[in-house]
């Protein structure tokens, strides 16, 4: 008997979400054929057969979301006597006793499960906890009054178990909602000063009370039509809002004269194509670069856990790229700084190729310590990108145009016609200040204004 479990997905991927079976009880598998799809908030991908044999159970139906090392299936030896599987049904909860042991954890009754959000004002919940918390009839409410024990108080699995042991033994009774008549509207009065020792969320409570910042009641949207987010979609945004409601972002900008960049490259890009099978663009010169400057600012290439600071030893360069449908996805060049040019070009031109085909693997978009995104290939000028959290920082490089520039000489001060760019420099303000984001931003700048136009691919 072979048992199919869940295989680690890469750098802080825990549990994933099974999409999709493949096969189905009693259907013959060979080794290494894919069995099932799953999905993870970083990437979908394939799970595969670890041995060849008939699948004779599946213990995880589709919808339902599982951490890392869970049994999936039942994978038998052709040949073996198998008795017929039992339909699976969904693997009852248990909760940690004293004595190392499980016991199961009785669900308090429900009408029907409460969809819970990822992100509830400060606290973030991940795809586990919520499914467990919709199937045991949780609200909100009542997830919120749940300690964390995990980074910046998230709630585990763990600590939602213990509270369902504790929920059964004394249960909360909550009497049944009535239908108050309405209160006559007072007449309006004017708003009382706020105080002036009042903390960050009472002015703003204060502000949405007394100035309506948040609307009350639902906008319209007659004449409209509803377009339901796709996965990847819902994923990019919780991100977002997770980045900057953890972040404080600051964006330093810099035009840098990359006329040196753009010479080399026209009288280069078809011989270095010829010698490494390779196209060569703007965005491996930019790695190119970062990676180097990444050494000297230690500071850029870390990531922040509560208080304390982790300068990574190693220099992996994510590189945005756009997928069709206008969504997005960052897979990460390994060790940028230990590549040469022809190197980066591989990398890069790789896995934007099998990003916008979809078969990237989970641990090519995960473990990135600083970010690319080349908004200039959309013809953008600059912009103000947004931290991929747990990095620091991140760089918007913007459209190259020709402009009229002043230009020093020995003969004094001229204007010519000049190859310019705009890089924006978004990062976390808890750790960096604005000296250090824009001397880092600066120092790319210099690099690329000073390139060597006769240098040899």
């Amino acid at each position: 008997m072979t048992e199919l479990v869940l295989p680690k997905l890469g750098e802080s991927v825990t549990e994933a979400r099974i999409v999709r079976w493949l096969k189905k009880p009693g259907d013959r598998v060979e080794a290494d054929e894919a069995v099932l799809e799953i999905a993870t908030d970083k990437v979908d991908s394939e799970v595969p057969a670890p041995a060849a044999g008939i699948l004779t159970e599946i213990r995880v139906q589709e919808g339902q979301t599982v951490p890392v090392g869970t049994v999936l299936a039942i994978i038998q030896p052709e040949g073996a006597e198998v008795s017929p599987a039992a339909p699976a049904e969904s693997p009852a909860l248990t909760a940690p006793q004293g004595n190392g042991q499980t016991a199961p954890v009785v669900s308090a009754p429900s009408l029907a499960p409460t969809r819970i959000p990822a992100r509830d004002g400060d606290r973030f919940y991940s795809p586990l906890v919520r499914t467990i918390a919709q199937q045991e009839g949780l609200s909100i409410e009542e997830l919120a009054t749940i300690p964390g024990s995990g980074a910046g108080g998230r709630v585990t699995k763990q600590d939602l178990f213990a509270y369902l042991q504790t929920r059964q033994v004394a249960p909360s009774t909550k009497p049944a909602p009535t239908i108050a008549a309405p209160e006559p509207i007072p007449a309006p009065t004017a708003p009382t000063p706020v105080p002036l020792a009042a903390s960050l969320q009472e002015i703003i409570s204060y502000l949405q009370e007394h100035f309506i910042l948040v609307p009350k009641k639902k906008f319209s949207h007659e004449n409209a039509e509803v377009v339901e987010m796709d996965r990847m979609r819902k994923l990019i945004s919780e991100n977002m809002v997770y980045s900057k409601h953890t972040s404080p972002h600051v964006t330093s900008f810099v035009e840098a004269d990359v006329t040196p960049v753009v010479l080399w490259r026209e009288r280069v890009k078809k011989d270095f194509e010829r010698k490494y099978k390779e196209k060569l663009t703007f965005t491996h010169v930019f790695v190119e670069i970062l990676a180097k400057v990444l050494r000297e600012f230690p500071q850029l290439n870390a990531s922040i856990e509560g208080d304390k600071v982790f300068l990574k030893r190693d220099i992996h360069i994510g590189v945005a790229v756009a997928l069709t449908g206008y969504n997005l996805i960052v897979p990460v060049v390994r060790h940028a700084d230990r590549l040469n040019l022809a190197g980066i070009a591989a990398a890069v031109n790789d896995l934007s190729a099998r990003a916008r085909a979809g078969q990237l693997k989970p641990d090519e978009i995960t473990g990135g310590t600083y970010t690319l995104s080349n908004v200039g290939t959309f013809g953008n000028v600059m912009g103000t990108p947004v931290i991929l959290q747990p990095q620091v920082a991140i760089l918007a490089t913007g459209a190259i145009r020709k402009k009229p520039a002043i230009l020093e000489t020995p003969m004094g001060d001229t204007i010519g016609v000049r190859h310019m760019m705009f890089l924006s420099h978004s990062y976390d303000h808890r750790l960096i200040d604005g000296a250090l984001g824009g001397a880092f931003v600066r120092r790319v700048a210099d690099l690329l204004e000073s390139w060597d136009i006769n240098r040899e691919i």
